[in-house]
This record gives C-alpha cells, sequence and structure tokens, in this order.
C-alpha cells in the first residue's frame, strides 16, 4: 500500500486557550511569521503527500479563508506601495498552496481523536493514510510523516510515531511497552494513556503522527466510546493489540515542538524565535537584559 494522503483533525475546540480561541482557530495561530498549521502543511508536501483531507467544523470559516482566498486587493496594495519583498512571500505562499489538494470533511461534535480520523474514511481508498495532529511540530533532517511512511511501506502496518520524554512528563500521554525490532523500531505490545510513572512500561510516548492501513478504519467503526463518550484512537489501536494485530512504533528522529497547552505553546515560540537567523541575536541580547 502506498501513502499519498494525510488526515489533519482541527475540528477542536481549543479550550486551554479560550477566550481567544474562541473567535480565531488555533491551528492559525504564529509560530513566529507562520501559522502552527503551515509547518504541518510543509512536513507533508516535503513527505511526498499529495491531499490533506482536514476534519474540520463548519464554524471555521477564518482557516479557509487563510489557505484557500486569494486577496487581489491586497496585492494590488503592496504594489502601489512598493512592497515587494512582502508581495513576493505572499506569491510564494500561494504557489505552494497549488502544489496540494484540499479536501474536507466535517465532525459536528468533538467526540475524540478516533472519532474524527472516522470521518475522513469515505475519502480513503484501499491505502495507507497518515495522520497529523495539529498540535505537534517536527523539526527534521527527514520529515517526520516520511520516516514512518518508510517504516509503513517496509511491514504493512500501523505504525505510531514515537518519542522518548522525561519520566516526569509521561502522564500526561500514551505511553507503550514494545519489544525492539530494529534501530528505533518497535512491535508494540501495549499502549496505556496518560499512565502513573509507576505503571507507565516505558517513557516512550505517542507523538501526534500515525500511518494507518484500512483495516484501523473498520476498528474505528465498530469502537465504543469510552466513559468519556469518546473514541480515541490509542484505545482503538490497543484493542487491535488485544486482537493479535501487529501495531509498529518508531522513534521520530528530529524535534518535537507541542503547541498544546498555552506554556508549550510559548515554550515552540521561544525555541523557534531563538533559531531563527533573522531574530536571534537581538532576542538573546533582549533576554539576557531582561534576565538581569
Amino acid at each position: 500500500m502506498d501513502v499519498k494522503k494525510v488526515i489533519i483533525p482541527i475540528a477542536g475546540l481549543a479550550t486551554r486557550f479560550l477566550p481567544l480561541s474562541k473567535s480565531l482557530p488555533k491551528e492559525l495561530w504564529p509560530l513566529i511569521d507562520k501559522p502552527v498549521l503551515m509547518y504541518i502543511l510543509e512536513e507533508a508536501v516535503a513527505s511526498g503527500l499529495k491531499e490533506i483531507i482536514f476534519v474540520s467544523t463548519p464554524q471555521k470559516k477564518q482557516f479557509w479563508d487563510h489557505f484557500r482566498k486569494k486577496n487581489k486587493f491586497l496585492k494590488k496594495i503592496l504594489r502601489q506601495r512598493g512592497k515587494e519583498e512582502i508581495l513576493k512571500e505572499l506569491e510564494m505562499f500561494e504557489a505552494f498552496l497549488s502544489k496540494i489538494k484540499f479536501s474536507e470533511v466535517f465532525q459536528d461534535f468533538p467526540l475524540g481523536d478516533g472519532h474524527a480520523i472516522l470521518q475522513a474514511q469515505k475519502k480513503i481508498k484501499n491505502e495507507g493514510v497518515a495522520i497529523a495532529f495539529g498540535d505537534d511540530v517536527y523539526l527534521a533532517k527527514e520529515p517526520a510523516l516520511l520516516q514512518l511512511i518508510k517504516v509503513f511501506k517496509k511491514y504493512q502496518r500501523p505504525v505510531v510515531g514515537l518519542f522518548r520524554v522525561p519520566w516526569e512528563n509521561v502522564p500526561f500521554y500514551g505511553a507503550i511497552e514494545g519489544k525492539k525490532i530494529e534501530n528505533r523500531t518497535y512491535l508494540i505490545k501495549r499502549i496505556i494513556e496518560k499512565p502513573k510513572i509507576e505503571q507507565a512500561p516505558s517513557n516512550l510516548v505517542s507523538s501526534g503522527r500515525h500511518v494507518i492501513s484500512p483495516e484501523v478504519f473498520i476498528y474505528l467503526k465498530k469502537a465504543k466510546p469510552n466513559k468519556k463518550g469518546e473514541i480515541v484512537l490509542a484505545e482503538v489501536l490497543q484493542q487491535m493489540i488485544e486482537d493479535g494485530k501487529e501495531i509498529i512504533g518508531y522513534e521520530i528522529k528530529g524535534k518535537w515542538l507541542e503547541c498544546g497547552n498555552k506554556l508549550n505553546y510559548l515554550k515552540s515560540q521561544i525555541y523557534l524565535s531563538l533559531k531563527d537567523p533573522r531574530f536571534k541575536e537581538d532576542l538573546r541580547e533582549f533576554i539576557k537584559k531582561i534576565l538581569k
């Protein structure tokens, strides 16, 4: 099975970021000077993916305005004012988007990430499909999704992107127990959602990237909501493991930047800003002054 599509769930309510997320979709919030979601789209294109399937809500009109609508009036003003450098950036952005096929399905009510992914089934044929969650940005020489796609093509099994985190952070994630089968690659024996530290089988956790096979959709479709009323992808994969299905885990190479809560979003903003050659020297001097 080949992989040419990626599902990006963006239907969440972003309650951790209220009240700002009430009026502005979190996916459009900037990391330096481009939206968080743009980093994920660039990763997808660099991974050879051709179609982006957004699982969205009808209320996120600003999102589609940003990625679909061409502003001829703005370009006219930029030309009149001689803002050629800014105009060039805008045209490069539009050229990048023209390389991608966008499609959209709706999740009317937030019923878990597994339920969101299931809404995209009608867009998927008998093929593998990547999944990228919008809270996670990867900085890597080889794009994170491409790393997982290569593993998927080799094993033809669902692949969970893994990352090793400090032990004190394990209770915030889904931790895995696995048997190492080759470098950075594991046969997952168990996935435990948000375990206590003493109950965690490892500090390898699921980290916002997957490649799944058509069989996963069959399990998602027959899954029953958990106690919270949600269908959760990790719980569905665990059920597959219990049924004797093989699930592969791959420890992604690169830097994982999280943007799912205010503190992690600010940390990611600072990290990228201090790495950006346009701003890093001035920012470092500024930080030194305010920390005195």
